[in-house]
């Protein structure tokens, strides 16, 4: 039987899951967990973790019926502490040791019956250096004081917690530094010992051993123990194994193999063992001890000796229980394969990758009942069917939404052949019944509005949590910064990057400003803010990684964070602001796969409170693609606004763009330097080399400045008197401001446009101030072909209110006359637009500082 559940974005797809399989793991129903990736499986193990742990009454018991089994190293398994118990390989790892034949907990539970029975036996022993099979696995410990010292270090270090504070842990658990010291004791380091024993050659380890002969035999000559001392050594030795071995039995041990009465008295057992440990440590320098142990005085007198013998007392007997009543397989420390086959075929619930789960079907597996697909909608076909294939399977539950991203296929051709099918989208096109989670949880209203009308045909609610108060969240002032918002950014140019990767440095500058003003308001208002930009291509994404460098954690966790991924790398996440920069910016509407509906839709739905779409709003309504409605849709909402609007983000935009050395993006007609410029600025080649060579961010920002003003009308009432040749052209046309230590050259120049001339400021360089006789010289040339007509309308001015307006005149043969014959007059129409192209470029030989 095969069931469908359709989880649109923020419907709660992943807490539906873990819910489900919360109630199979109650019902002891064996249940295979897959999905397409490594992230997916780990997102629905920890979501299920959270509701396991919430539930659990007996420490960590049950744990061992979940497994989650892949590469350590691809699923980054330390970052997720939560799942550190139920990895197979970390569990492989504990079981080896508690498991082991030789020492494991079956040997430290009968050597602490020994003892706490019969002491004086064990001392007999001691003293008469017969080492017994109970003692081969502890070093010798009889006869080397320095390595007792050691294994009794944890106890001498820790003084366990009843030591420090006179309280035992709830349900007497193992507190959690001494946890983690045990585990490197009994895991670790046996691990560490065994790559050495198989590096080292025969010699190395025939020098070992002749050293520890040598160290036994001159330990002969330390004091002999006494009776107290002896028995409170061993007991610490014992006490750590039995401290690491019961609560990873409980924990890692299947709930087949351990039922809940005999967790119980491992429970009871580890807080009677610290009990007694503290007696211990308080009563070695008393009298009697040996009399008192041996259950030989129990008067009132000595009520901490009575005391000590009641807690043995117990400890005999729950050490008794266990040693009859668990029967647990044994297996060698070094061989792990048959550890992982007793993990995984007593597990409930198991997780892995969908391609992972071949590896179950093994010899003497029990039967699988139900598989569970997560992010079906991404898996294909093909890949689907291998956990389907499983032995014993009865149900299939898959969960996903086909209007989001599909899997990948690079190849072409199998593209063509259909390769990528998914299993789930073939199912719903055959109209197979599916079940819709039809409320959305993450998105405020305003975001959802759009996908949910364009993709899902208005069947999704808002959920009652995003239409309270507190959904509704400001990070930065501005009605351009709200919950959803269109920013048009159209001084944009869209370039391709080595590897045919389509970017936008524009509207990079524009998302790293706007990242830089959430970072330093979240500071100010020590509010938490996490950040999520999208583009869907990846030169974009690296271009602006690049701009934000190392400056801001990517760790969801901090203050603040910011993560910059490409649309297929953000599917199934979300972040409480997501910036998308839609890169494309042309005249003729192409924008490629942006146009794809699922790709659309993943970058839309992944912000919670806030959604900020940047892009050049004319390009996308030329597309006729999703992007079109989206731009129309927020022009009709009101959310629609330019990167000019917001004074200190244009500004903001500029600064970074000057700061990071990216000038040449600013000196086109359209780049927000100019949006509200009363003159058209035209540059020459030689003033784009020559502001690109300037690293003086101060005195980029100052050209900038003054180019922004000359194109608003401003002029400089002081006159520059460095042409004392009137006579020559340029000395009659040519502007000198000054910029610090170098001269802004500029000039009125006419371009022909339409059916009009039209004055425009030509900018041709910026340089040391000796150059300018040169290229003043350069330009006589150039100049001499302006008629005088030309050169008058270059000088004439529209001044008003001191502001300097752009004249303009129609075209007439009779307004523009001319020194040339009429058979010149074509080139000389020509003219504005071959100067538009002139290179003044240094003659060979001549140099610039």
């Amino acid at each position: 039987m095969v069931k469908l559940i359709w989880g649109p974005p923020g419907t709660g797809k992943t807490k539906t899951v873990a819910s489900l399989l919360y109630v199979l793991l109650k019902m002891k129903c064996r249940t295979l967990t897959c999905a397409p990736t490594n992230t997916a499986v780990l997102g629905v193990a920890e979501r299920l973790m959270q509701h396991v742990q919430d539930c659990l009454e007996y420490d960590l018991y049950g744990l061992g019926d979940i497994v989650l089994f892949g590469n350590g190293e691809r699923m980054k398994i330390g970052d997720h502490e939560d799942l550190f118990d139920v990895f197979l390989e970390n569990r492989v790892d504990v079981l080896a040791s508690c498991l082991s034949a030789k020492d494991g907990w079956k040997s430290s539970v009968q050597s602490m019956i020994c003892l706490l029975e019969d002491p004086e036996e064990q001392y007999r022993k001691y003293l008469e250096k017969d080492e017994s099979k109970e003692h081969d696995t502890n070093d010798n410990k009889d006869t080397n004081d320095d390595e007792e010292e050691a294994k009794g270090s944890v106890i001498n270090d820790e003084s366990s917690l009843s030591n420090k504070d006179g309280k035992i842990n709830a349900h007497g658990l193992v507190d959690k530094h001494r946890k983690n010291k045990l585990w490197k004791r009994y895991v670790l380091e046996p691990l560490k010992e065994n790559k050495k024993k198989f590096s080292k050659d025969k010699k190395s380890s025939q020098r070992r051993n002749n050293s520890r002969a040598e160290g036994e035999s001159s330990n002969k000559e330390h004091s002999v123990l006494t009776f107290e001392k002896f028995v409170i050594k061993e007991f610490k030795w014992f006490i750590n194994h039995l401290l690491f071995c019961l609560p990873s039995l409980y924990t890692h041990v299947p709930t087949s193999f351990m039922p809940l009465e005999t967790a119980n008295v491992m429970f009871r057992l580890l807080k009677n063992l610290q009990t007694l440990e503290t007696l211990f440590a308080t009563t070695e320098t008393f009298e009697r001890f040996k009399e008192v142990l041996l259950g030989i005085d129990t008067t009132n007198k000595a009520r901490r000796f009575a005391n000590l013998h009641e807690s043995k007392t117990e400890c005999l007997g729950m050490l008794k229980f266990l040693n009859e009543h668990l029967s647990l397989p044994t297996f060698s420390k070094y061989f792990k394969p048959p550890i992982r086959s007793f993990c995984l075929k007593g597990a409930c619930l198991i997780f892995c990758t969908a391609s992972s789960s071949s590896k179950l079907n093994m010899q003497g597996m029990p039967p699988l009942e139900m598989v569970v697909i997560d992010e079906a909608a991404q898996l294909k076909e093909c890949e689907s069917t291998i956990p389907l294939q499983l032995p014993g399977l009865r149900h299939a539950i898959l969960i996903g939404d086909e209007k989001q991203l599909p899997a990948v296929v690079q190849s072409k051709i199998c593209e063509k052949a259909k390769f990528g099918r998914r299993l789930f989208e073939r199912l719903v096109i055959l109209r197979h019944k599916r079940y819709l989670l039809n409320v959305q949880y993450r998105m405020h209203p305003k975001i959802s509005l759009f996908p949910n009308n364009e993709f899902y045909q208005k069947k999704i609610m808002d959920g009652p949590n995003v239409k309270g108060e507190k959904y509704e969240k400001r990070f930065l002032t501005g009605d351009i910064f709200g919950s959803y918002s269109f920013i048009n950014v159209s001084s944009g140019n869209e370039e391709k990057d080595e590897r045919y990767s389509t970017r936008n440095k524009a509207e990079a500058f524009v998302v790293a400003e706007i990242v830089a003003n959430l970072h330093k308001e979240s500071i100010s208002s020590k509010q938490k803010v996490r950040v999520g930009c999208i583009s869907p291509y990846k030169a974009q994404v690296f271009s602006i990684q690049q701009i934000l460098g190392k400056k801001y954690s990517t760790d969801v966790k901090s203050d603040f964070s910011v993560n910059v991924r490409s649309v297929d790398g953000f599917q199934g996440g979300e972040e409480d602001v997501i910036i998308i920069s839609t890169v494309r910016c042309n005249g003729n509407g192409s924008v490629g796969f942006l146009s794809n509906l699922q790709r659309a839709n993943v970058a839309m739905t992944r912000a919670r409170y806030c959604l900020w779409i940047l892009g050049n709003g004319t390009t996308l309504v030329n597309s006729g693609s999703i992007w079109k409605n989206l731009v129309i849709d927020a022009k009709a909402r009101g959310c629609y606004f330019d990167v000019t609007d917001d004074k200190r983000l244009n500004q903001g935009t500029l600064n970074t763009t000057i700061e990071l050395q990216h000038i040449e993006t600013l000196l086109t007609t359209d780049s927000p330097l100019f949006q509200t410029a009363k003159w058209t600025v035209t540059f020459s080649e030689d003033f784009t080399k020559s502001i690109a060579r300037i690293k003086d961010a101060e005195i980029s920002k100052e050209v900038m400045t003054l180019l922004e003003k000359l194109s608003s009308g401003w002029r400089n009432s002081e006159k520059n008197n460095m042409f004392n040749n009137k006579s020559r052209n340029s000395s009659v046309l040519l502007e000198v401001y000054n910029v610090k230590h170098l001269k802004l050259i500029w000039t009125i120049n006419i371009l022909k446009q339409n059916s009009r001339y039209l004055q425009v400021l030509k900018i041709w360089d910026i340089l040391p101030g000796y150059y300018i006789p040169k290229l003043a010289k350069d330009l006589d040339i150039h100049f001499g072909q302006y008629t005088v007509d030309m050169m008058n309308r270059c000088k004439y001015k529209r001044v008003e209110r001191n502001i300097v307006f752009p004249m303009t005149w129609l075209i007439d043969g009779n307004v523009i006359s001319t020194r040339r014959s009429s058979a010149n007059r074509d080139q000389y129409d020509n003219l504005a637009c071959q100067l538009e192209a002139m290179n003044l470029r240094d003659k060979p030989g001549s140099s610039r500082q």
